[in-house]
């Protein structure tokens, strides 16, 4: 039997859209709870938006019938114009190519040669922390996760005055990325007005400076075993390099896809660690006993058993890449719902991952829930790093950095108590707000 999806009217819509602009996630939330798991939100004539938080629909649609399903134009035509067309904004045949040629290079035998250069990087930025005063940790954890990206990649060919301009240069284009969005009714204004050409001229200086980096790199001749090597090295199947473009293009990508996450989820661990003194203390001790016992940062990761439970339950509550969008290319249909050709599918892993359905106490902080198991058997309601073929190439990346981060925060600091609630800010990732945490040295 064909059903058709619950509607949410634009009258709806509009009474609600101030609210929405700050942050849509309650009214969300309500609609989940008044009309199911799935609705259609009618956001202006002819226009509508699926979302679901159905982790079987995300599941079919991610994975399992993902060939009829493209990502919307946000990704492949919004963003492209600030970062190019690398492995997160392209699709098909050229996602294809690029997926298989520049997989290798995030392999864990080839990662375990980043660690020395991700290791100094973070206890140089946690070094920072000024402690028995109230700061603000996400710009701290930042500026960890965009170093940790740039030395991954440079390994220490780049100087402070080009980190601190490529780093402005992302951060202002995913800025510029979420007026757009937000502010639909505007768009006239920020072409003919100037603001996306002054934006786009940022891109363009960001692209002359990492083409500086990696002419100086060929001709200089030395190896580094570090990402921009492995990216010189990877062949096409016809024995062909990336061209230029091209890797400046996946550069750029690195650099967007790879800090913001990063940062957001290590601020969403820490307000989680202040409210829980217990769970620090775990953590400290696992750290003392693996570094008494190894002088190996990978064999020290996967000591760090525990700690790598804080981050899988952070993402959890906080996923950073909060919706995913997929447009379907035809007609389709699951489980007797109707899904037309061309509808815009949002779905929700912030509310998946709280599905009462799924998880017991969804709410609370539990990093021994991801006990006993691997994570990844509670997919398809647990998805931090996406799903399917297009699932993040960096996952293992970003939960070796991570778990280094953290490990190295509490060995150094304790977290003083916080009991207030974690504010967010959703944008194009889920980011804290006011994340105004107070550190003593041990």
């Amino acid at each position: 039997m064909k059903s058709k999806i619950p509607q949410v009217s634009f009258l709806k819509f509009l009474k609600h859209a101030s609210n929405i602009l700050k942050n849509p996630l309650p009214f969300h939330h309500n609609n989940f709870e008044e009309h199911g798991d799935t609705f259609r939100l009618i956001i202006g004539p002819g226009k509508s938006v699926v979302f679901s938080r159905d982790a079987y629909l995300a599941e079919y649609v991610l994975q399992k019938n993902q060939k009829n399903y493209t990502k919307s134009p946000i990704q492949t035509k919004d963003l492209v114009k600030y970062v190019g067309r690398g492995l997160l904004t392209s699709e098909g045949e050229h996602w294809k190519k690029q997926r298989k040629l520049i997989q290798p290079a995030f392999h864990k035998k080839q990662l375990t040669l980043l660690l020395d250069s991700i290791h100094k990087a973070i206890i140089t930025e946690l070094n920072k922390i000024e402690t028995d005063t109230e700061i603000d940790i996400f710009p701290v954890f930042n500026d960890l996760a965009f170093q940790t990206v740039v030395k991954s990649l440079f390994s220490s060919a780049v100087g402070d005055k080009d980190i601190a301009r490529l780093q402005y240069i992302t951060e202002a284009a995913q800025k510029m990325l979420v007026k757009e969005l937000r502010q639909p009714f505007l768009s006239l204004w920020f072409k003919y007005g100037g603001e996306i050409k002054k934006h786009t001229d940022l891109t363009d200086e960001a692209r002359v400076i990492l083409k500086k980096l990696v002419d100086q790199r060929k001709e200089s001749g030395i190896r580094e075993n570090d990402l921009l090597d492995m990216l010189l090295d990877a062949r096409y199947e016809d024995g062909n390099e990336m061209d230029e473009e091209q890797l400046i293009d996946e550069i750029l990508i690195l650099f967007t896809a790879g800090h913001e996450t990063t940062s957001n989820a290590l601020t969403f661990a820490a307000e989680l660690l202040a409210r829980d003194p217990e769970s620090q203390q775990k953590i400290f001790a696992e750290v003392v006993k693996a570094k008494q016992e190894t002088d190996s940062l990978m064999a020290f990761i996967q000591a760090c058993s525990y700690t790598k439970k804080v981050i899988e339950e952070t993402m959890r509550l906080y996923p950073p890449a909060y919706f995913i969008d997929r447009v379907n290319l035809e007609a389709d249909s699951f489980e007797g719902m109707e899904i037309p050709k061309g509808s815009n599918l949002l779905f929700s892993f912030y509310e998946i991952h709280k599905h009462k359905a799924h998880w017991k106490d969804p709410e609370k902080f539990d990093p021994e829930r991801f006990s006993n198991s691997d994570p990844y058997l509670h997919t398809p309601f647990y998805a931090p790093f996406g799903a399917g073929p297009r699932k993040c190439i960096g996952n293992n990346f970003a939960m070796f950095e991570m778990i280094l981060a953290v490990a190295e925060l509490i060995e150094k600091y304790k977290i003083a108590p916080k009991t207030t609630p974690i504010e967010i800010l959703p944008l194009i990732t889920l980011k804290p707000k006011n994340a105004i945490l107070r550190f003593q040295k041990r």
